[in-house]
């Protein structure tokens, strides 16, 4: 067999030619005597070419091949055995009786063979060992860990970690080995590897005590208390100064291994913030630079970190700036790009050293230094940035021009009057080469600049008709024929915009011509009747467009001009529905879980400023995340250390995604829930008023964290408590919540049902719920309710979670804070379009009036976010964000029940001293309502 390079082919162009039968037909070989070790290992790469490349084996075949593989081990090569190692274990998932090689993998562990073969049987035996096999091999697992080779014992670390998943509870026995490794301590005894007894030292191998943290940390994980003795024994906080001989950690990736797992306590339980924070700050100085720039990145992101720990997170990074190595100035100032979209002022120390790096000759390192000045720097200095991007753009990958286009997109509104420097870049940009995510965020920050300065508007419509002239990009044409048609009628000149318009409707796709012709429609809707007869003949020419859906919006268009009433509801009404509730909705309608039509009128509708605000947040989301990918990921040393950072990364991003979720779309969540209990499901389809933010009944530090969600019914309200067990030896069962009110609701409250929930293990949330009927529907009662959590403990291990079998567990109780019901919780926080209007309609016999001293309140702010609170209505653009200091309006809309409509007004004054006086009026179409609305204040 020939395998050699010529001029024509090389060793990657053979392979890819590879013939799957040949292949296997050519392992025959593998039975003849004698062996050729050369030929066979090159047959035996042919076969993981093709396992890694993805061809499919039968059983059989795989089974056939495997034993015709370790015939292999009668020959001596080593090259060979290695291979053959490789090749048992791509095969083990595949064939049958792969135990059968037990025998010649343990034959290879024994202390006579080569130090290769030891460590690659022990990796070899573990990925075909099942695990109620594991207890036989123990002991050798265990000695292997404590091996003073640090290839066996590094070798025998990440099998164990490969085992962990399988067989946690005999490898979380090999704790005291673990420890061992990572500490470096002498052992007595003789080791089952060799040696002749008295004291073996264990190896100091610095990826050795990598692996055997990691493994440690995966044992442990599920206890804090241990974790945290993990961090504390290791930091150099009791013994000698970090990385010293005291600390035990001579390995950089164990550091950071480590730093990771004090950030996990920290998070986790708040108490233990300022001592570790102490730590962090440490090891910011620690010698080796991974080490120093893990805890600078960890100190950068983390939530209510010190002014001081940033002070010396940035310190550190600033340094890093000016390192030589090219990863080093990278890492750094990526941590500070990130840093300064939520702390500029901090980051601010760093430009003259990021000033200097914008000449860098890593284009990405330059293109950060950049972007985090433009965040940080001054008006002044924008034009010359802006100069200098410019002649980074044609040298940077599509990537890093959109984080670019990003940044430039903050600065329109962070300095307006620049915007004919930013406006002058963006258009540059659209007309050179570029992907579709670096013209969508150019696109993005020009219509963003023409929103918030008018005086940029016009010039910004002009870059776009022409980008849409020469638009490789449906998607993009689209976008930009929408905006064109809202902020083109309003402009002095439009039969400017109509020209532009049109030509896509002749010379476009039909995706295209379609969006052409609604941007003509809204043209359509202006004052002046000359243009609007332009309109609607340019609309009676696409009536003979060969596309239905353009020929459908025509025929529309035209219908609507005539009508003023249709122009208001579908061109000129500023709202959109929630479309996260929409989406779910349609979803379970698809899959059963609804049963009726999908009808619109439940579903709440939000401005488009709401709408671009929650696009908007997510899309800064989105860029953090693509400047900090792969920041937050533990080393994949093993496939279990890999699983402890992606189960972190899952819920750091469920958090995220929960923190982020849009409010309705939270209260479908809750409806679906609520729909699947038999006992709640009987009141209702869904709630009439679900709360729009949980309230906290318990401290976030204590055994048990408690938040209360209100649901509203037609008849009944349901009071759901998702409760958390924080206590790892414990599982808590039967647990319930009792209400009792703190005066007599008899009358008009008569409580129904309690739902518990069956079990809470240790950091495992479930729900309690606790229904009420409302007497007379006609009343809306008012009450404060003490509420105790009672349940059942049980004794539990904190390794596995499993109660005790024999232990029946004593009952126990914890209060809570009190839990109000007012009439904000009967209201529902809708967006109501033209609420001016709706103002005037429903007229002043339906005004309620009464003004309020709050002398509690020491601003605006704080005395507008409680009023809020308390109606629970939705707040308009700018109610929640006052102008001033010394007064403010704000106007809130809502729908009482989810029935009647409701605004209110609200104007306050405030005065050093005497605090704020409020006027708040309210009107509903039940003007009984409006009353029961301002009492909410009272």
């Amino acid at each position: 067999m020939n395998w050699k390079k010529d001029e024509d082919s090389d060793e990657l162009g053979a392979l890819m030619n590879l013939d799957h039968s040949a292949v296997l037909q050519e392992t025959r070989i593998f039975n003849q005597t004698p062996i050729r070790p050369r030929h066979s290992r090159l047959l035996l790469a042919k076969v993981l070419f093709l396992l890694y490349r993805g061809d499919s084996m039968s059983t059989n075949e795989a089974t056939d091949l495997f034993f015709s593989t370790t015939k292999l081990f009668q020959c001596k090569d080593m090259s060979l055995r290695q291979m053959v190692y490789l090749a048992i274990k791509e095969l083990s998932t595949r064939a049958d009786d792969v135990i059968m090689v037990t025998s010649s993998l343990m034959k290879d562990m024994q202390p006579k063979s080569e130090l290769a073969y030891r460590a690659n049987a022990i990796r070899a035996l573990c990925k075909i060992v099942e695990p109620s096999m594991l207890p036989g091999i123990e002991r050798f697992l265990k000695s292997a860990i404590v091996e003073k080779s640090p290839t066996i014992a590094s070798a025998a670390l990440v099998s164990s970690l490969h085992l962990f998943g399988e067989a946690k509870d005999v490898v979380r026995r090999w704790g005291g080995e673990v420890s061992e490794a990572l500490n470096g301590k002498a052992l007595q005894g003789p080791s089952f590897f060799g040696g002749s007894g008295g004291n073996q030292i264990v190896s100091t191998s610095s990826i050795v005590q990598y692996h055997a943290m990691g493994l440690l940390y995966a044992i442990r994980q599920h206890d804090r208390m241990a974790v945290l003795k993990l961090v504390q024994g290791f930091s150099g906080q009791s013994r000698g100064w970090l990385g010293g001989a005291g600390s035990g950690l001579r390995s950089n990736m164990a550091q950071v291994m480590l730093i990771r797992y004090a950030v996990r306590v920290m998070e986790g339980d708040p108490s233990l913030f300022e001592q570790l924070q102490g730590l962090l700050e440490g090891w910011v100085r620690h010698r080796s630079d991974m080490v120093s720039l893990e805890a600078a990145r960890a100190a950068c992101q983390l939530q209510g970190a010190s002014g001081q720990l940033l002070t010396a997170a940035v310190s550190a990074l600033q340094v890093f700036l000016s390192s030589p190595r090219p990863t080093v100035r990278f890492a750094a100032m990526r941590t500070l790009s990130a840093l300064a979209r939520t702390h500029p002022d901090a980051v601010q120390p760093c430009n003259v050293d990021m000033e200097g790096l914008v000449a860098d000759s890593n284009r990405s390192v330059a293109t950060l230094a950049i972007t985090t000045l433009l965040k940080t720097g001054n008006e002044a200095s924008v034009d010359r940035l802006m100069k200098q991007m410019q002649g980074l753009m044609a040298e940077i990958s599509d990537e890093f021009k959109a984080v670019v286009a990003e940044a430039v997109r903050s600065l329109c509104v962070k300095f307006p009057t620049k915007h004919s420097a930013f406006l002058g870049f963006l258009s540059s940009t659209l007309r050179d080469e570029g992907g579709y995510e670096f013209k969508r965020a150019a696109i993005e920050a020009i219509v963003d600049l023409a929103k918030h300065v008018p005086e940029s508007r016009e010039a910004a419509l002009g870059h776009l008709c022409e980008f849409i002239e020469d638009c490789e990009f449906t998607k993009l044409s689209v976008r930009v024929l929408h905006f064109l048609g809202e902020e083109g009628p309003r402009t002095e000149r439009p039969t400017v915009y109509i020209r532009h318009i049109y030509n896509r409707v002749v010379l476009e796709n039909a995706v295209v011509r379609a969006a052409a012709v609604s941007a003509l429609a809204k043209f359509g809707t202006v004052a002046d009747e000359g243009l609007r007869k332009s309109v609607r003949v340019l609309l009676q020419r696409c009536l003979d467009d060969r596309d239905d859906e353009v020929r459908d919006r025509a025929a529309w268009a035209l219908r609507m001009a005539d009508n003023e009433n249709t122009r208001t509801k579908y061109v000129r009404d500023d709202s959109t529905f929630a479309l996260a509730v929409l989406e779910r909705r349609l979803v379970e309608y698809c899959t059963g879980v609804r049963h009726g039509r999908v009808s619109l009128e439940g579903v709440p509708r939000i401005s488009r400023a709401q709408a671009e605000e929650a696009q908007g947040r997510g899309r800064l989301e989105a860029m953090d995340a693509a400047l900090v990918v792969g920041t937050s990921a533990v080393s994949a040393a093993s496939p279990a250390v890999a699983g402890t950072a992606t189960s972190s990364g899952a819920m750091a991003a469920d958090s995220g995604a929960a923190a982020g979720m849009d409010v309705y779309e939270q209260q479908a969540e809750y409806a679906s829930r609520l729909r699947a209990i038999p006992e709640l499901a009987a009141f209702g389809e869904q709630p009439l008023v679900s709360s729009a933010r949980a309230i906290e009944l318990t401290e976030a530090e204590t055994e048990y964290v408690v938040r209360c969600v209100k649901h509203v019914y037609e008849r009944h309200v349901v009071f759901q408590f998702d409760v958390t067990n924080t206590i790892p030896e414990q599982v808590v069962g039967q647990v319930e919540v009792n209400m009792e009110p703190e005066e007599d609701t008899s009358e008009v409250l008569r409580p129904v049902v309690v739902i518990p929930a069956p079990e809470l293990r240790c950091d495992e949330p479930s729900s309690v719920y606790v229904a009420f009927e409302r007497v007379d529907t006609d009343v809306f009662p008012t009450a404060s309710f003490a509420c105790t959590l009672r349940f059942v403990v049980r004794e539990c291990d904190p390794a596995t979670g499993e109660p005790e079998e024999d232990d029946e567990g004593f009952d126990d109780e914890y209060s809570l804070e009190a839990v109000d019901l007012g009439p904000g919780d009967f209201m529902q926080a809708a967006y109501l379009p033209n609420s001016q209007a709706l103002w005037e309609a429903m007229g002043a016999d339906a005004e309620f009036l009464e003004t309020f001293g709050l002398a509690s309140f020491d601003s605006i702010a704080s005395c507008i976010a409680s009023v809020a609170e308390l109606l629970g209505m939705c707040p308009l653009e700018g109610a929640l964000t006052p102008t001033s200091k010394a007064a403010h309006q704000a106007v809130f809309t809502g729908r009482w029940m989810g029935g009647a409509k409701t605004v209110a007004r609200t104007r306050m004054t405030y005065q050093k001293g005497a605090g704020v006086t409020m006027e708040l009026a309210v009107r509903s179409e039940d003007p009984a309502v409006s009353e029961l609305m301002v009492s909410a204040i009272a």
